[in-house]
């Protein structure tokens, strides 16, 4: 029987245990709700962003295009009479200049003078004949007035008028042949047309010529012309065409190959569009190419760098500023905002940026390298840079 009670007394004193327990447990976890939570400390960290101060300030803008230069005149020179070569200049060779009129070659003349003084031997009969004839026509009109006849001739005959107009016709005829021997005889000798650099040479001495045979190829020396296609935007930046057109508008041009430098000018602009580019072309030109200090070959490819307009209220900015959306990123009050834009000029240096009208006049903290990552109202400390 006394066993029997331990058994239920070690019952109840668990069961009692188990109960203080969860009564202790519940307690905690009620003071455990009711203590105040501390404070997060979440101060947001504002990233640093380059910046450039800028405002809307006029500018004058480059305009930047490429050609390839060409010589003025490029010719195929031709012989204009047949002939055997008898005679070559020692200058006359691929790659030297040469002179307006100067002596390239000869060719064998001698049929050529026969053939001048055949036709200046037929000029002076003529020429006696037409003497003749015109005393014969004074000697019938004398005849006629003795006469004591009065009014005209029945004929012309009767006065030598159709005798005195054949002879005339025929010295006329005879001056003709005169002048066309004696050009053919000039043209035996072969002359530079201009100032010239021989490209290459076709023919060499005892070389026979006919007529139309190619001699030489010829580029002149006197100017080297380059097209520079521009589209309709790049002529909003240049001043009018009249003020190209007048010959001494500055265009600065450099050799993409080797750096070279030349200084030209706009020499006329071309005035339609070229039906597959929907392009209008700019001629720049430099002056006797081939005698300056860096000689400006035909062919060379170049970089042309005209000198614009001045334009008004315009920012100037580093290309990495105009994000790959084509957006222009600025820091205002410590955020970041931007806006959509296209720029109105560029050249090797920056882009031109005509901002929103509520920028003008206001100075402006725009970044130099927006990153894709960058949003709205983002917290920023601007770090101002240098704009070179």
């Amino acid at each position: 029987m006394i066993r029997q009670y331990s058994k239920w007394f070690v019952l109840l004193a668990a069961i009692g245990l188990l109960v203080f327990v969860f009564i202790y447990n519940s307690q905690k976890i009620g003071q455990q709700d009711k203590r105040p939570l501390p404070a997060k400390e979440a101060a947001e960290i504002a990233a640093d962003v380059s910046v450039i101060r800028v405002s809307t300030e006029p500018h004058s803008v480059a305009v930047e295009a490429f050609g390839s230069a060409r010589s003025r005149y490029e010719m195929t020179l031709t012989a204009q009479v047949s002939g055997r070569v008898t005679e070559l200049s020692d200058g006359f060779e691929t790659g030297q200049l040469i002179k307006k009129e100067e002596l390239l070659l000869k060719l064998e003349d001698s049929d050529y003078r026969s053939a001048l003084a055949s036709a200046e031997n037929d000029l002076a009969s003529a020429r006696v004949d037409l003497l003749e004839a015109e005393r014969e026509a004074e000697q019938a009109l004398t005849e006629w007035q003795s006469s004591g006849m009065t009014g005209e001739p029945d004929s012309l005959l009767v006065l030598h008028e159709p005798q005195v107009a054949e002879a005339r016709a025929a010295v006329s005829d005879a001056e003709a042949s005169v002048v066309s021997a004696r050009k053919d005889l000039e043209q035996a000798s072969v002359r530079a047309p201009f100032d010239a650099l021989v490209v290459s040479r076709s023919v060499s001495p005892g070389s026979y010529l006919q007529s139309g045979n190619d001699i030489a190829e010829l580029y002149s020396a006197d100017r080297v012309e380059i097209s520079l296609p521009l589209s309709q935007t790049a002529w909003q930046n240049l001043p009018d065409l009249e003020v190209l057109s007048r010959g001494d508008w500055p265009v600065s041009l450099t050799s993409v190959e080797t750096g070279q430098k030349w200084d030209g000018y706009v020499q006329r602009t071309e005035r339609h569009l070229d039906e597959t580019t929907r392009q209008q072309s700019l001629i720049a030109a430099v002056d006797r190419p081939l005698e300056q200090d860096e000689i400006l070959t035909p062919g060379t490819f170049v970089r042309a760098e005209i000198q614009g307009r001045v334009l008004s209220d315009i920012w100037r900015l580093p290309s990495s500023s105009l994000s790959q959306r084509g957006e222009i990123w600025y820091e205002t009050d410590g955020v970041l905002a931007r806006f959509s834009t296209e720029p109105v000029a560029s050249d090797e240096q920056a882009i031109y940026i005509r901002p929103p009208e509520s920028f003008h006049g206001q100075s402006v903290n725009v970044l130099v390298h927006p990153l894709s990552t960058y949003m709205p109202g983002m917290a920023v400390n601007p770090v101002e840079v240098s704009d070179d």
